[in-house]
């Protein structure tokens, strides 16, 4: 369950590792606490058993997705060097792959050139973003929708740079007549899209924001931390297919590895589609470890110290499933896809249950019928806890009423927003899982 079998080869790899300081003299390593290691490793070992089991299909509640065996495999490799990103002193392999990996992501978005790097996860690729489009772009505001992820307005204030939100259309995506019409105040110096929302999975719609772009001249950033892997899925709508394949036009994106990428936590990407905004990063450091000439990453990024062990474990994982089209990586990525598919179709057909829109990636929003909001939000509540006592984990998503009040005027709305239902379906044998997740639900609900 736990992948076991795939550590047995771990020696052979440590062996190789191993030759290439085989010239070094040998030495005793110093080991503190080494007769007491193995107690310690079994208790740990079973104070981490107090977790949801987030490696499991019955798992589809937060936005957690096993990591490869071999990023797992990589990365432990990696640390028995610990190298240190930020320098190429400190990472003279791992940087290299690091470059090699994020090139890759780049491409995948369609970048014909780019400037990027990977970051401790999208909080800071998005800080890193938006630090940018304050400084092309002094004095002016940055907007995003009212469902993209609480970290913008937070790393804006952060940034102290005037932040506004625009509103969703019932299907949770930025409103383009919403944006227009902020917009026409002049003051907006950034736009931030979002492909695949943290509560919903939804896609903003690129086509419509970039038209605008072209009519007001704005900076735009798309946090894909989530969806920007989904370019690569070739069974998603044609609006969502449409909207994916324009991560090209953006002037930033973020992705996150540690979400679709199969890596370990914490491991984000922030790309740049001109190389030339790294002449922000230039500082001069009163540090003599840039001894090399050649770019260092610690030069691009707000970042210091950075594990080289999540480049390794990410340049192993895209060597082993790169990012084509046609391969396996999207064709897992098309499972999920199939998977929330797959249940959102039991769901709608269910009168006892509310869905709100067709899921676009791989998450589902649904809740139980009921007449009002609070009635609504009780027996979500009453559902989740249910589930959760068969083995099923969902999550409680607390989403605007008027999502459900769209498509169900009937519905009486008490409060603006409802606890609903959210099911991730982010991991390939959720498809196998669909039947035996719904069994559970309908047994919940009863």
């Amino acid at each position: 369950m736990l992948d076991q079998e795939f550590f047995a080869r771990m020696p052979e790899a440590f062996t190789e590792l191993e030759r290439n300081f085989a010239a070094l003299p040998a030495w005793d390593a110093s080991v503190p606490g080494a007769a007491r290691m193995p107690e310690v490793l079994r208790e740990s070992a079973h104070r981490l058993g107090d977790n949801y089991p987030y490696f499991h299909p019955l798992y589809a509640g937060q936005m957690l997705k096993p990591p490869h065996p071999l990023a797992r495999m990589a990365y432990t490799l990696a640390m028995w060097i610990n190298p240190n990103n930020h320098a190429l002193d400190g990472g003279r392999a791992t940087s290299r792959m690091e470059k090699e990996a994020v090139a890759e992501i780049a491409s995948m978005c369609g970048f014909a050139t780019h400037l990027g790097h990977l970051t401790s996860g999208g909080t800071m690729a998005n800080l890193e973003a938006l630090w940018v489009a304050g400084a092309l772009h002094p004095d002016k505001r940055i907007v995003a929708s009212d469902q993209a992820h609480y970290t913008h307005q937070r790393i804006t204030g952060v940034l102290r740079i005037p932040f506004a939100e625009v509103a969703c259309d019932p299907r949770g995506r930025m409103d383009p007549d919403a944006l227009e019409r902020r917009l026409r105040a002049g003051d907006v110096g950034c736009v931030v899209a979002t492909a695949g929302s943290t509560a919903a999975g939804a896609v903003d719609p690129l086509p419509e924001i970039l038209e605008l772009r072209r009519r007001y001249s704005f900076r735009l950033h798309v946090d894909a931390a989530y969806g920007g892997y989904f370019t690569l899925a070739g069974n998603l709508a044609p609006e969502t297919r449409a909207a994916l394949g324009l991560l090209s036009e953006a002037d930033s994106v973020v992705i996150d590895p540690h979400k679709h990428g199969l890596q370990p936590y914490g491991c984000g990407a922030v790309l740049f589609r001109d190389p030339a905004v790294g002449k922000l990063y230039q500082h001069d450091s009163p540090y003599t470890y840039f001894t090399s000439r050649e770019l260092h990453l610690g030069e691009i990024s707000l970042e210091c110290s950075r594990p080289g062990a999540a480049a390794a474990a990410l340049w192993a994982t895209q060597r082993l499933l790169p990012l084509t089209p046609d391969g396996e990586f999207a064709q897992g990525l098309e499972a999920c896809h199939r998977a929330a598919s797959g249940l959102y179709g039991k769901l709608r057909e269910d009168r006892d249950v509310l869905t709100p829109f067709e899921p676009q990636l791989d998450i589902v929003v649904w809740a139980p019928r009921g007449a009002t909001t609070t009635e609504v939000s009780r027996r979500s509540r009453e559902v989740f806890e249910r589930a959760a006592e068969s083995g099923l984990h969902l999550a409680l998503a607390h989403l605007p009423a008027a999502f459900f009040a769209a498509k169900y005027p009937e519905l009486r709305i008490e409060r603006e927003r409802v606890a609903c239902l959210r099911s991730v379906l982010m991991k390939p044998e959720h498809e196998a899982w669909v039947e035996r997740i719904w069994r559970i639900l309908q047994k919940s609900k009863a």
